[in-house]
């Protein structure tokens, strides 16, 4: 059993989170930008999107493997011009 209890966890309140209006057009094989921090940015492929558009799997190129961004995460996903 845990020494530190939380108690009156259903009280805490939640905080909805909106993705921006780029996430919302994201499409699964859509060729993306996306910059995970200052100087550190990667292209990749959309494997999947949530159906609220608040989560995206990417295929990151450079075999870096598939990632999950949340739109609270602080990340920057760009849609490449076609």
């Amino acid at each position: 059993m845990a020494r530190h209890r939380i108690n009156n966890t259903d009280e805490q309140p939640l905080h909805p989170v909106e993705p921006d209006r780029h996430w919302r057009q994201l499409r699964q094989g859509d060729r993306v930008s996306v910059r995970l921090g200052p100087g550190f940015e990667t292209g990749g492929l959309v494997d999947a999107v949530t159906a609220d558009h608040s989560v995206v799997w990417v295929d990151l190129d450079g075999g870096r493997g598939r990632t999950l961004l949340h739109c609270s995460d602080d990340v920057e996903i760009r849609q490449h011009e076609s």
